[in-house]
């Protein structure tokens, strides 16, 4: 058969602020596919392709991996798509949370829930003629003018049985994120979180179990990356990278047995590296160099809110650690929790200066189907708009803020986190690579309003541009 495989594209959000990174969600189906069928990857956030003008034709089966901002523009590509007689299957976040919603939209044939490689193989085998229906595993469809729920495909304990994502079939070229000026990839080395915060669909999407790939397996797979591929650089894009303090020094160790010149960047948790300095401390000699940390609120009444199971002081600490080992940090502060107000977001933009994190993200708190937070707040939701859920902006109704409030807290943030000068000079390249989509989010929500800011952020563009700073 012959398999397209989607990456829809998405507006100005936290998925495409200067982040160009492979969907290595597409890049595993595929591996598990090649040896019987004709597998292409096509992602519309890079390169020439437009989904508009798409062979779609071509293919038996589409398969679109869909998150809740993205999933208005997926049923468009659906209904070309299906229009020219393929199969559309549609797998990811939201859909698995919202089966029904996809399959009654007229445009979705099958929807594949949760981590779906062995699932989609199920469907594959299905609709080859290999298999009957009965053994579809982790599959939602329409039969007999009802929806049946195939049963759950448990999750995958072995994650080293797994292939490689086959990289071969993206255009690596396209994603030129760097990391210190080297050109920067991406690897997954666990899957499933156990602390089910409240804003989070992780838990649910992959489970409460932690599941990891063993050392040896990572090791080769970066040998992969740093010899065939040549990169020097690397993310590890997962939740709970150091949940495992033991296997994260172990990995470490094993960086530093093989000699690479190879820096890279982990995601990790505040009580983490305050219970684990010597871990951070071995990473570093290991090459670790950035970190992504969800900090959330500088209240801690909020951050309790959030089911964090943080506390605000750890953070000062971490923040310690990591300038210690010359490790930078991007932070991530949320606003817009239901009993959050004025004073409660300037603790936050407060701390996160404090902080003084080498970038920030500040996001509108947004209830993503699967999440605790869903369920809470069905009855707050402002729009039904799929496409506004893009974490800046305001969809639900809170206790004490108007929406235009929260979105000017959000401008504040910002504003005062980045413009500040040392802060400016420190993100030159982020900032001047961000500010044209940010200057139509600034256009479109505020107006007027934005004109003296907007000005600040097309001057510093200008002198950015120049090429004086560095």
């Amino acid at each position: 058969m012959k398999i397209l495989l989607v990456n829809p594209p998405v507006g100005f959000s936290y998925y495409n602020i200067g982040l160009r990174r492979p969907p290595l969600g597409l890049a595993y189906l595929a591996a598990l596919l090649t040896d019987k069928h004709d597998i292409t990857i096509v992602d519309f956030n890079v390169g020439k392709d437009k989904w508009k003008k798409y062979r779609y034709g071509d293919f038996d089966v589409v398969g679109l991996s869909v998150d809740s901002v993205r999933y208005p523009v997926s049923l468009g590509i659906a209904r070309r798509a299906r229009d020219r007689g393929a199969k559309i299957v549609m797998g990811g976040p939201h859909v698995s949370f919202l089966d029904e919603e996809a399959l009654t939209s007229g445009v979705v044939d099958y929807v594949v829930r949760n981590e779906g490689e062995h699932s989609f193989r199920s469907l594959i085998d299905y609709l080859s003629g290999d298999t009957t229906i009965e053994t579809l595993r982790g599959v939602s469809y329409f039969s007999d003018g009802k929806i049946t729920r195939a049963p759950d495909t448990p999750f995958i304990t072995d994650l080293d049985a797994l292939p490689f994502p086959a990289r071969e079939l993206l255009h690596l070229e396209h994603y030129n994120e760097k990391l210190n000026g080297r050109p920067m990839t991406t690897l997954v080395t666990s899957r499933g979180c156990p602390f089910n915060c409240d804003f989070c669909a992780s838990s649910e999407f992959f489970g409460v179990r932690w599941r990891a790939r063993s050392v040896a397996n990572i090791l080769e797979e970066i040998e992969l990356l740093y010899g065939k591929y040549g990169y020097r650089a690397l993310c590890f894009v997962e939740d709970n990278f150091t949940l495992d303090p033991e296997r994260a020094i172990a990995l470490s160790e094993g960086i530093i047995s093989k000699g690479w010149d190879l820096i890279w960047e982990a995601w990790s948790r505040v009580d983490t590296i305050v219970k684990h300095p010597e871990m951070v401390r071995i990473m570093a000699r290991a090459g670790f160099r950035w970190t992504f940390i969800g900090f959330e609120s500088g209240s801690q009444e909020v951050l309790d809110g959030y089911g964090k199971k943080a506390l605000i002081h750890d953070a000062v600490r971490a923040m310690e650690i990591l300038n210690e080992n010359d490790v930078r940090t991007t932070g991530a502060f949320i606003m817009g929790a239901l009993n959050d107000t004025a004073k409660t977001i300037d603790e936050t933009i407060r701390f996160a200066k404090s902080l003084n994190p080498r970038k920030a993200q500040f996001s509108v708190l947004t209830p993503y189907p699967g999440t605790k937070l869903y369920r809470n707040v069905c009855d707050r939701l402002l729009t039904d708009d799929w496409g506004k859920f893009t974490a800046l902006d305001p969809v639900i109704k809170l206790d004490h803020l108007s929406p235009g409030q929260l979105s000017r807290r959000l401008l504040k943030a910002y504003t005062s986190f980045y413009l500040r000068p040392v802060k400016a000079f420190e993100n030159t390249h982020n900032i001047s690579n961000v500010i044209p989509g940010l200057s139509k989010w600034l256009a479109l929500r505020f107006g007027r309003q934005c004109l003296k800011y907007s000005c600040l952020l097309l001057l510093f563009r200008r002198i950015f541009a120049s090429g004086k700073c560095v």
